[in-house]
This record gives structure tokens, C-alpha cells and sequence, in this order.
């Protein structure tokens, strides 16, 4: 978990999202939608509660339904184009409700067996990013709604090139994550051959994603681990806002976006490896794709709570009430490091989170970060077993993720409150071009 961790606001996304409804309604229905005025959408959005939320319009909802048609709102509509140059769900806004699935080959399961699935995945996740059914084992789960945003992601880990013969294709990016001093990783819920990131705005659309991707694995794969998450539905704030954590703490002010001149630089694959030195020995097929870390942070919730706000504020380096630095200003102020009270003392602390993982203090190392919080009940102790899934983006791991850990590692005062029990790491090759399937480049280079 970092000061950067989850975009700030909810807008439409220029590489991968555009609004419009699922292809498979007919023409009436089109022509309905198309027919609801903004004032009426909007009305309908103000008629949700004000709690944790981001920017985006959501449907009020009466205690008993209503007999009367009621079309897709803006947030039943939305959708995210599945072919592009990148896959979807990295630049992708934040989405209310996500499933992290990964699987194993099954014994005897090859390259060819590879092949078959991802040909079949790929055809899922483009079907249900377009709000379609999925054929004739659809479940109708989400046969009443609209594409709500969905995101399909699909990435490779280390043990996949081994299962499949392509050892010679495994990026060096993609070798194990070292060792962290406050690592306490549970194997089983670590790694894996195949990764499914799920994302979108309502909970059956996600849901049915998952099912239908589970059901596609057939005999080729099992799920090794599945985890579950969410984030403030869009429109559960009276305006646009960075999210918060199950901590309270605005969290996100200083992700990286993608209009900053050198985001692509930092967090995509380059399409020509060999022209940029960093990445010499990177494999042509991983042009465009990037690298997700993902890890399990459970936060240890009662421990936390027992601090003052201000003692809280200083782990984090930012006022809880509006996320602005504690050396002042607003939540975009740049934060000044050596500011200092009238005793000499720094505002901001030399172990804050905040200033710790700052870029800037890193090296230049910098990461997507779009993680989703959950919650899996109590333990018999009665103490929650809540955190965060911590996913973040970068065209190197060795150059994002590990040194900003590593830094963490020696002195985060953040670090006392929080245990990370799961890690994975995974190849997120570009997006697939039309007639094409997710990882073609590498299953048939």
C-alpha cells in the first residue's frame, strides 16, 4: 500500500473507455437511451446515499420495484473497449467491484492446451465487455445488464513458460520478487500459472465474468487462489474525489496518469525493446504489455484504530480529513520534506508512508497503482481480516515495485499496522488486435 495507490477521480478513460450500451440490445432500446435526457440522469444519480465513492452517476433505488420501465443509467452503460493497444483494466478508472482468479495447467495440459484456452478467454471477455451473453452456457446472471464498465485482464507467471515449453520467452522482468523482511506470503495464495483481473461497477456483471471464466477452464486449468474486492461505487460522492482506504485515509493523490508526458515510459512495455537499453533482453511479444504486482495486505485494523488522528496522520505523512500534506496546502499540494515546526522537529516525519514512497525519494520509481479493499469476515478472535489487494502497473518491476518495497522494508511507520500475506507477479502482454487472442504473439511466435 502506498501514498499512490489508487487513481484520484472517476472520468472516462480516452485509451480504453467509451460510453454506449451493449451491442446485443435491439434498436428500441437504443433509441430509448439515447433518448433520456442529462437532467433525468443526473436525477436519477442524486438519489444515492453519501458515502465512500468516486465520481460517476449511479441509480437511486425505491424499496419495492417498480412496474415501469426503467433504462440503463449512465453507470449500467458504460463500457470499455476489450481489442487496444494495452489490455484493459490498467488505465481503466477504478471499478466498485473486482475478482483476482489465478490458475494452474493441469497435469499434462501443454502449449497446445494453452492456446485453446486463452483462444476461448479471449472470446469471453470480449462478449461480456460488450454487455452480450456468452453463448449457450450463459447463466443469465447479468441478463438484465448493461456492460457496467467490466475489465477482463490476462497475464502470465513464472511457472507458465516452464509448463509450456517457452522457457526461452520468459522476460527477465518476470524472475521472483526477492524477499522482504515483513513478508508472511501464504504459497497457496501466491503466483500461479495464469492471471484473471476483473473489474466493473456492479457485483453480478463481475460475478458472471468470473463464473464464465472458471467454466472456460474446463480441464486445462484450475483455480489456484480467487480473491475478492471492492471500492466506493461511482456517484456515492456529491462530487469528484480521491478514494479511501478500510484505514480511512484518502488514498491515491499521487498516482501517476496518463497524460503525464512520461507514463508510458514508466509503465508500458516499449513496442521496439532493443531500441531502449533498459529493456534488451525483453521479448517482442511483451511489446505494450506491462508487469502487475499483486499482494495481499491485510491491515491490522484494531491495532490502527487505537491511534489518535493525529498520530495517524503522522504514519501516513497527510491529513485524514482531505488527504493534503501536513506541511500544508490543499490534497495536490507538492509536499515540502523539510518543513520544519518551531522546535526544529520536521512536519512531516522521516518514517511517513507518504514521504517514503514518493518518487522522488525513490529513484524516479513510479507504478500504477489500482487496488481493490476487501473484507473476508473475523478470525476466531473476532479481529477482521480486512486489507487491501494491493495491484500495481509498471514496465519493470525491478525498477517500480521492488525498490519503493524495499525502502518500505527499512523504516515505514506504516509498517506495524499492516501484513502482507500474499504475493504474485505477472506478464500482462498488450492488448489483442481484432481476430486475435490474448498471448497469440507468444503461444504461436
Amino acid at each position: 500500500m502506498s501514498d499512490q495507490s489508487i487513481p484520484e477521480a472517476r472520468a472516462p478513460e480516452a485509451p480504453h473507455g467509451s460510453p454506449g450500451g451493449p451491442e446485443s440490445r435491439d434498436a428500441e432500446d437504443t433509441t430509448a437511451r439515447e433518448g433520456i435526457s442529462r437532467r433525468r440522469l443526473l436525477g436519477t444519480a442524486g438519489a444515492t446515499g453519501l458515502v465512500l465513492g468516486a465520481a460517476g452517476a449511479a441509480a437511486g433505488y425505491a424499496a419495492a420495484p417498480s412496474s415501469a420501465a426503467t433504462p440503463l443509467t449512465a453507470l449500467g452503460s458504460e463500457q470499455v473497449m476489450f481489442h487496444g493497444k494495452h489490455q484493459p483494466g490498467i488505465t481503466t478508472p477504478m471499478q466498485s467491484c473486482g475478482h483476482f482468479v489465478a490458475f494452474d495447467l493441469a497435469a499434462g495440459a501443454g502449449r497446445k492446451e494453452a492456446a485453446a484456452l486463452l483462444r476461448r478467454w479471449t472470446e469471453t471477455a470480449r462478449r461480456l465487455m460488450a454487455g452480450k451473453p456468452t453463448g449457450a452456457r450463459d447463466t443469465s446472471v447479468a441478463r438484465d445488464a448493461g456492460p457496467s464498465s467490466l475489465t477482463v485482464t490476462f497475464g502470465f507467471g513464472h511457472s507458465f513458460f516452464g509448463r509450456t515449453g517457452l522457457e526461452e520467452q520468459r522476460p527477465v522482468a518476470l524472475d521472483p520478487l526477492p524477499d522482504f523482511s515483513s513478508d508472511h506470503l501464504d504459497k497457496k495464495r501466491s503466483n500461479g500459472d495464469l492471471w484473471v483481473q476483473i473489474g466493473a461497477d456492479d457485483a453480478l456483471v463481475a460475478f458472471h465474468a468470473l463464473r464464465a471464466i472458471q467454466q472456460d477452464a474446463g480441464s486445462a486449468a484450475r483455480v489456484r487462489w480467487q480473491m475478492n474486492g471492492f471500492n466506493r461505487s461511482p456517484g456515492a460522492t456529491a462530487h469528484p474525489m480521491t478514494t479511501r482506504n478500510l484505514m480511512g485515509q484518502v488514498d491515491g493523490t499521487r498516482n501517476p496518469k496518463p497524460t503525464d508526458a512520461d507514463f508510458d515510459q514508466r509503465i508500458f512495455v516499449p513496442e521496439n525493446p532493443g531500441a531502449n537499453e533498459a529493456y534488451q533482453n525483453g521479448p517482442a511479444w511483451m511489446a505494450n504489455g506491462s508487469y502487475a504486482v499483486i499482494r495481499r495486505i491485510r491491515m491490522l485494523l484494531d491495532d490502527w484504530e487505537k491511534l489518535s488522528a493525529g498520530a495517524q496522520e503522522d504514519v501516513i505523512g497527510r491529513r485524514k480529513s482531505d488527504g493534503a500534506p501536513l506541511s500544508g496546502g490543499s490534497e495536490t499540494t507538492e509536499m515540502d520534506l523539510e518543513k520544519t515546526d518551531k522546535d526544529g522537529n520536521l512536519i512531516v516525519p522521516i518514517n511517513a508512508h507518504a514521504r517514503i514512497t514518493r518518487p522522488d525519494q525513490n529513484g524516479g520509481a513510479a507504478m500504477v497503482r489500482r487496488p481493490f479493499s476487501y473484507h473476508d469476515g473475523f478470525d476466531a478472535d473476532g479481529v477482521p481480516d480486512a486489507g487491501l489487494l494491493f495491484v500495481c502497473w509498471q514496465a519493470d518491476p525491478l525498477r517500480g515495485f521492488v525498490p519503493v518495497q524495499r525502502k518500505l522494508d527499512r523504516g515505514d511507520a506504516l509498517s506495524q499496522f499492516i501484513r502482507h500475506e500474499a504475493s504474485g507477479l505477472f506478464a500482462v502482454p498488450g492488448g489483442a488486435a481484432e481476430g486475435e487472442y490474448v498471448g497469440q504473439r507468444l503461444l504461436e511466435g
